[in-house]
């Protein structure tokens, strides 16, 4: 299953450590980066259209955001269960386990969708959208859920991918469908020649197509390059026993993805309090906080298949080295990010902010909050080291303690005692505590685990 010769091929079992990792992250960054920018092309044409086409967009986010936390979450069970197969040198069972994996995620998001369509009104009525706004909404999210089984292609394929060493493919493939997406937007919103203007459905009819075209070129790979998949039905009972082992991990991490939107409209709600200033800044610095992060996200991508095909070989050393090296590695990172955004804050405050309140709030937030990304990155990274370990209920129960025992409850806290200020700094100590409670954890798992794992492996 696995081809050492094909240039985009890393061997995670015995390539060094740092070097591997460093070259599986890389590629992910830039695709990662590439995705950021088209998505905000995305957003800036349809905002050209006016203030209820934007809303209606803005009203999508929650239901395009669950059905996209539920493939992240499947295909991070794809990728630890192939991973682990491959570093069993089980190359049959990773097979299976990767065609499995794209039935089953369209299987799921079909059915999800379906629902999602026949309840459209109703939903978004929930949400607080006004009826003058539905038949927006339905112009971008009818054409939104009939592409959306083509979301198996960036999310499951490129998990496949990534589970067998390859992180270069997949940022091609994510920032070549970024691309087309951005390239198709003023065509098919404003119309251009003889292609009519679709107005908000010509953005869902764009991504639709930057869809197909990731899915047809990631089966391209995955069946004729790679030979990662079968392009044929496999036995039920393989079939069965495959999608358990994704469901397993695949579902607490859905779970565990799907609770930071939640816990972020429960933090809006606290410093709303303060008025629209206040909103206004937390807005902007959490978009700050996506692009400072970029790097430990692009790393909670590329740590879990070197963990788990390591778990799966039993090179356990292998595999606390890597955990080590990134956290490390992570800390000082975000040391020198912190130092920028504070170098730039004046610069940052002055572009997103018109009034001076706001300013100042945005730039209390870069002074405080980015203080913890560094632990922010042990956090994220422990959970992703925890799912590649087979252990997706410990990560679920880590994020579940982190937001709503650690993170919302001391910002609130702090709110309540120092207001804005005080929100920000009980913020960071929740990040704090948390981060010593997932080292810790880790700590103690990894002891448990290596004991498991380690004479199965002499």
């Amino acid at each position: 299953m696995t081809d050492k010769s094909h240039k985009h091929q890393i061997d995670l079992l015995v390539d060094p450590v740092g070097q591997t990792l460093k070259n599986m992250t890389i590629p992910m960054i830039y695709g990662m980066v590439l995705l950021m920018t088209f998505n905000l092309v995305d957003t800036f044409f349809v905002g050209l259209l006016g203030t209820q086409p934007l809303a209606a967009v803005s009203f999508t986010f929650p239901i395009t955001f669950t059905v996209i936390s539920l493939t992240i979450g499947l295909g991070i069970g794809t990728s630890a269960v192939i991973a682990k197969y491959l570093g069993a040198k089980d190359k049959d069972a990773a097979k299976d386990s990767a065609t499995t994996a794209m039935y089953l995620s369209a299987v799921i998001v079909s059915l999800l969708s379906f629902v999602g369509y026949i309840f459209t009104d109703e939903i978004f009525l929930l949400l607080g959208a006004s009826e003058s706004l539905l038949p927006l909404i339905h112009d971008y999210m009818d054409v939104w859920y009939l592409g959306s089984i083509c979301l198996i292609g960036p999310m499951i394929g490129n998990a496949v991918l990534r589970a067998s060493g390859d992180t270069k493919t997949p940022s091609i493939i994510m920032g070549s469908a970024g691309l087309i997406n951005a390239l198709l937007d003023p065509v098919l919103i404003f119309g251009f020649g003889p292609i009519p203007a679709f107005g908000v459905k010509g953005a869902a009819i764009a991504t639709l197509i930057s869809w197909i075209f990731g899915l047809a070129f990631v089966l391209y790979i995955l069946l004729h390059k790679r030979q990662l998949i079968h392009g044929h039905l496999i036995p039920l009972k393989n079939f069965i026993a495959a999608c358990r082992g994704i469901l397993h991990i695949g579902l607490p991490a859905a779970g565990a993805n799907m609770l930071t939107p939640i816990a972020a409209a429960v933090m809006t709600a606290i410093i709303a309090k303060y008025g629209e200033s206040a909103v206004a800044a937390f807005g902007v610095g959490s978009r700050i906080e996506s692009i400072a992060s970029l790097v430990v996200l692009a790393m909670s991508m590329t740590l879990p298949p070197f963990i788990s095909q390591n778990f799966g070989a039993g090179n356990m050393e292998r595999v606390e080295q890597a955990y080590s090296s990134s956290i490390k590695f992570v800390m000082f990172w975000q040391v020198g990010i912190y130092t920028l955004l504070v170098l730039c804050s004046g610069l940052i405050a002055d572009a997103f902010a018109k009034e001076q309140e706001v300013a100042d709030l945005i730039k209390l937030f870069i002074y405080i909050l980015p203080l913890g990304y560094g632990l922010q990155g042990i956090i994220i990274l422990t959970n992703s080291s925890f799912n590649a370990l087979h252990k997706p209920m410990v990560a679920l129960v880590l994020s579940v303690i982190r937001l709503f025992v650690c993170y919302v409850p001391l910002a609130y806290l702090g709110s309540l005692f120092f207001g804005v200020e005080g929100f920000f700094i009980g913020a960071l100590l929740g990040n704090l505590v948390m981060a010593f409670i997932s080292y810790y954890s880790f700590s103690r798992q990894f002891s448990n685990q290596r004991i498991d794992v380690e004479p199965q492996s002499t």
